[in-house]
């Protein structure tokens, strides 16, 4: 390694970084050596056969060269922002690559394709962990889990990026299209494998009404879904909802949720 960079070296490589909108340690070397006006081997030669020369140098020139994360981790940020802002027709591997500052070679690599990296992102951002965590042991309290499991989609539904409500919106506007579909079966797969087996437990052991596990699960999530779904819109209209009829808190309506559950499938429901 050599002992001292040369500072032309280290302002090519603050030139490269800027004209890429990138870090330096982003930056290749092949631009780094153009904006040098030599040629590859050049560089590293004068660099000592290593491009850590090169990022130290340019730290201690005061210029942070950036950590360059992995690109799985980058890219499902990347797509959960477009997700967010754009909704999921945004979602090109083009744009992921960009945003995510990696080219689509790697992403392709990190994911297989377009569908890989939804559902990758889904699997990060949506309650469905959460739920499967809460849902481990079908034998604890059965109105703390579902208080928790309402929570849970609550706070699903309103956290930034809003990657369910893109989801669902996406699922529920082209059903008739052949890659939402697919989409829509992967998303009600996982929640019936998480959710079913829960249901069926509870129904065996006699704690929930011997209904059919589908519909109790409809029954328990969708009025809780609907509900964060509408919130924003309701929330913009306070005119429409006056005096005590005003929008409860969110934990309040969770519990409301909660409650008129129990009491319409459970074979033991609250007395209050």
């Amino acid at each position: 390694m050599v002992d001292e960079v040369p500072s032309e070296l280290v302002q090519a490589a603050v030139r490269a970084a800027e004209a890429a909108g990138r870090d330096v340690a982003e930056v290749s070397l092949i631009a780094i050596a153009q904006q040098a006006g030599i040629s590859r081997s050049t560089l590293i030669r004068r660099l000592g056969g290593t491009r850590a020369a090169l990022d130290e140098a340019v730290r201690r020139a005061g210029v942070d060269p950036g950590r360059r994360r992995p690109v799985h981790d980058r890219a499902l940020e990347a797509a959960a922002a477009l997700i967010g802002e754009h909704g999921l027709a945004a979602v090109t591997m083009e744009g992921v690559a960009a945003a995510a500052r990696c080219s689509t070679v790697s992403l392709h690599t990190a994911f297989g394709g377009r569908d890989e990296l939804l559902r990758a992102v889904f699997e990060r951002y949506s309650p469905i962990l959460d739920l499967e965590e809460l849902m481990a042991d079908p034998d604890a309290d059965l109105a703390n889990t579902v208080r928790a499991i309402h929570l849970t989609l609550a706070q699903a539904l309103t956290r930034e990026p809003r990657i369910a409500p893109a989801f669902l919106a996406e699922v529920l506007a082209r059903p008739a299209d052949p890659e939402t579909r697919a989409l829509g079966r992967r998303l009600m797969a996982r929640m019936f494998t998480g959710v079913g087996p829960w249901m069926r437990h509870q129904i065996a052991a006699g704690r929930i009404r011997d209904l059919p596990a589908p519909l109790l699960v409809q029954q328990m999530v969708y009025p809780v879904v609907l509900h964060f779904l509408l919130r924003p819109v309701l929330q913009d209209t306070p005119d429409a909802l006056p005096g005590p009829d005003a929008l409860p808190g969110p934990e309040q309506a969770c519990e409301v949720f909660t409650q008129t559950f129990l009491h319409a499938a459970a074979t033991n429901p609250p007395t209050s």
